[in-house]
């Protein structure tokens, strides 16, 4: 590839820098252009946009499952549930018994029964106010609950139970009466519009079946451009090999720490949901408090990468982190990793300590699950499908296409999710004939990647495994890893309402390690609680300074603290990155020149 090297201009002090490295101009000033006023509305289209882009958020891809459901575990679900209809045929009819008499209440009038006020699919005022569209979804939701309690009350063992009322909520969310052209709220649109926003959904219907799976589509990507408006941090490609490149940022302050950061994303997403808006931004928040930041992009495999592995993937961090201590003449460094990247990160760390390494100085993960078999109240359905059969089916699957395909694993998430992740949007998209809304964080999620066959097949194996709790010396995927021998400073985060990585499995997987751990719990989901910059007035997160065995243990006497955890971690990773030196003038050295601007070349791939 042809090399060019980048223009940097002279960094700017600390004090002419904002918190998101911006530059202010204090010697000019100009009239700030007018925002127009929006309509009622307007306003009120743009309050449902932001309700619906926060669900999805909470409920959004992540780590992406790799596992899937097989059509084997979906049948033996349901065949357990319709099994205790013959085997305890009086707890079906008491049940029975009991929605016949709430169904009569309902016909009354008399029925306590209402959705959740944060269902907004149940927002339009005539589901409360009309006598047909309340009693229609009373009955729904009174249908549901009742099968529900049915299931509680079966002879099934617990994970059966959670099975079921998966299986069964996937089909009582499909027939809710708000995902029908009688919706209130569609209807009056279509005759608002004289018929043009059924049109409209009708062509998002189609579009969406040829175009993305048949699912509706949860954000506008029109407006979203990566090097633009997402990914535009300041910086340089320094370093590349055949699966990553390595960003190097510009400094924004007068003085760096002596010792880099370095940031390692999952595999199975792209870098810039570290550098999304400058108010989103991770990396320029770390820029601000001084850190010489890099971060590495991945590259999008293809058939032809199909026996990457993770053997390969360690290597090309260990040759990224070699090309920056070089770069910073630093021995050492502190390392920074998210979801399946932390997993990634753990096992690096194994194997530099069976190695006798000392290029790791401190190690941060975010959202990440060490422990695979660890007991979690908050888990996702994906455990329940990991059976032995379904993870073979997975494997097989990916060795005869040489990738996992990053929209394939987006939809079987979507369907972990049904409300937040299909339902919100059939009714906006189709049923309102509305575009869905444009959300920087949606984008980020929509632009998926794909995993090599070897390296699937190795996160498989994880999680059958389980190899990072093992004792001593273990080889795993060929690499020599000694987790006893891990020995430094730790800052884990968690989010309390994780869905994807549940905050109690995140606890029981840092006690993993030997160190002294710094365990945060964000007050967010799952991406919500990496993306948690100072400034948000609904950011907190939990601390606890003892090290107690059990979550419930440490959330009991755990601390309450307002604000983001970005400022805690910050000064936290600065005690630990060395004396402040003269911050460089630009990015790379005489070994490693820059080869172009960032986000580099990997990230549109």
């Amino acid at each position: 590839m042809e090399n060019t090297k980048t223009k940097n201009g002279k960094t700017a002090s600390a004090k002419e820098k904002n918190l998101n490295g911006k530059s202010e101009n204090t010697s000019k000033s100009t009239a700030p252009e007018p925002t127009p006023e929006l309509t009622p509305e307007q306003l009120l289209q743009a309050e449902k946009e932001r309700k619906l882009a926060s669900a999805a958020t909470e409920g959004m891809l992540g780590p992406n499952p790799v596992i899937g459901f097989s059509r084997k575990s979906i049948v033996d679900a349901l065949g357990s549930i319709t099994n205790q209809v013959f085997k305890q045929p009086s707890l079906f009819f008491k049940h029975w018994g009991e929605l016949s008499a709430e169904m009569l209440k309902i016909a009354r009038g008399d029925s306590e029964v209402n959705p959740d006020p944060k269902d907004m699919r149940f927002d339009d005022a005539a589901w409360k106010d009309n006598w047909f569209y309340n009693r229609a979804v009373k009955s729904y939701l009174a249908t549901r609950n009742q099968i529900n309690a049915w299931i509680d009350d079966t002879e099934l063992d617990k994970f059966d139970k959670e099975r079921g009322r998966f299986i069964v909520s996937l089909l009582t969310e499909a027939f809710a009466p708000s995902n029908y052209v009688s919706n209130p709220a569609a209807l009056k649109k279509a005759i608002e519009t004289g018929g043009q926003s059924l049109f409209n959904g009708f062509k998002n219907f189609v579009d969406d079946w040829m175009n993305n799976g048949g699912l509706p589509k949860q954000v506008n990507k029109t407006v979203f451009k990566v090097g633009k408006n997402l990914g535009n941090t300041k910086g340089s490609v320094v370093y590349r090999n055949e699966i990553i490149e390595l960003i190097q940022y510009n400094p924004t302050t007068e003085k760096v720490f002596e010792r880099p950061a370095l940031v390692i994303p999952p595999q199975i997403n792209k870098f810039y949901v570290f550098d999304l808006s400058p108010q989103k931004s991770l990396a320029q928040f770390m820029l601000s408090q001084g850190m010489q930041v890099f971060v590495i992009s991945w590259r999008n495999p293809t058939e032809k990468h199909r026996e990457w592995g993770l053997k390969d993937y360690l290597r090309a961090i260990e040759e990224a982190m070699d090309a920056m201590l070089s770069i910073t003449g630093s021995p050492d460094c502190n390392v920074c990793g998210a979801c399946s990247g932390g997993i990634t990160l753990a096992a690096l760390l194994g194997n530099f300590a069976q190695r006798g390494l000392k290029k790791i100085n401190t190690a941060t993960l975010l959202v990440s699950v060490l422990d695979a078999h660890s007991e979690s109240e908050g888990g996702t359905p994906f455990r329940l499908f990991a059976t032995d059969e379904a993870i073979e089916t997975a494997r097989r699957h990916s060795q005869r296409s040489g990738v996992l395909k990053g929209e394939e694993m987006a939809q079987v998430f979507s369907w972990m999710r049904p409300n937040d992740l299909i339902w919100n949007y059939w009714i906006n998209n189709y049923l309102m004939g509305n575009q869905p809304p444009a959300f920087d964080i949606l984008y980020w999620n929509a632009d998926t990647t794909r995993l090599p066959a070897q390296l699937h097949s190795e996160f498989l194996d994880m999680y059958k495994f389980n190899p990072l709790v093992q004792d001593g010396e273990i080889k795993f995927a060929g690499i020599p890893i000694n987790m006893n021998k891990v020995n430094l400073d730790f800052y884990y985060v968690a989010g309390i309402s994780d869905h994807i990585t549940p905050w109690d499995a995140c606890f029981q997987s840092q006690k993993i390690f030997k160190g002294n751990v710094q365990f945060i719990l964000s007050n967010s989901g799952h991406i919500q609680s990496i993306l948690n910059p100072p400034g948000n007035p609904k950011a907190s997160y939990f601390i606890n300074d003892k090290r107690p065995k059990t979550s419930k243990e440490w959330i009991a006497t755990a601390q309450r603290q307002e604000g983001s955890w970005w400022t805690h971690w910050g000064q936290w990773l600065g005690e630990r990155s060395g004396k402040q030196k003269q911050a460089p003038q630009h990015t790379g050295n005489e070994a490693f020149k820059p080869l172009m601007d960032a986000p580099g070349t990997y990230v549109f791939e």
